[in-house]
């Protein structure tokens, strides 16, 4: 009995010992040396990886909107183009004839916006359409108010940066202080408040000139 647990003790330990183990690789055909199990795990070299981790991903999507843009009412402010077009449109508005706006809104190619919805083929046309009086002396009057106003610059770090009128484009409608109210209801009526209130947005008239002195849009609706 001694001597079969004194066998199988010693028989343990050959097993578990190198040279145990040695035979026991020496028994096994390892033909490929690729297979080899690595301990050090090489760093990744970002900067040569062409697929981009999430974490290093940048989309336009992820700006903050906690803070809004800054309200500006200082016309020396702005770019000498914009400053430009800005003159521009309120001169040809107070001339009271429509047709002075024709050589400001832009080209066939690249036309300033007049609706969110619609082609317009006709600027000139559509204009008299928005306006009560049916000779758009009306909507001119708004065109004025709108570039006397305050204006918020937006997107200024890619291409669709541009300057808007008026900056409640940017705010949230239903959180405007007593003050900025005064200045809406230059503009508008409360009942337009009151419907703006239940899309969440300001959707009245607004006019965007782009830093080129571009006329991008004037455009009413959401």
């Amino acid at each position: 009995m001694k001597k079969f647990v004194f066998c199988a003790f010693l028989g343990g330990i050959l097993f578990y010992s190198p040279v145990a183990n040695s035979l026991e690789l020496a028994s096994t055909d390892l033909t490929d040396e690729s297979v080899k199990v690595k301990t050090d795990i090489p760093k990744v070299d970002d900067s040569a990886n062409p697929i981009p981790l999430p974490e290093a991903k940048k989309s336009k999507a992820v700006k903050s909107t906690d803070t809004p843009p800054k309200v500006e009412y200082d016309i020396e402010k702005l770019p000498a183009p914009v400053k430009l077009m800005r003159q521009k449109i309120i001169d040809a508005a107070k001339s009271g004839d429509v047709n002075n706006l024709k050589p400001l809104l832009g080209t066939s190619s690249d036309p300033t916006q007049l609706s969110v919805s619609d082609n317009v083929k006709d600027p000139i046309a559509y204009i008299k359409q928005l306006s009560g009086d049916g000779d758009g002396l009306e909507t001119m009057a708004i065109m004025i108010d709108l570039l006397n106003s305050g204006y918020v610059h937006l997107d200024e770090e890619d291409d669709e940066e541009i300057y808007v009128w008026p900056y409640f484009v940017a705010l949230p409608i239903d959180k405007l202080s007593k003050p900025q109210l005064v200045e809406l209801f230059q503009i508008m009526t409360a009942g337009d408040l009151e419907e703006m209130k239940e899309i969440g947005t300001y959707s009245f008239f607004r006019i965007g000139i782009t830093p080129d002195g571009t006329w991008r849009f004037f455009v009413t609706g959401d």
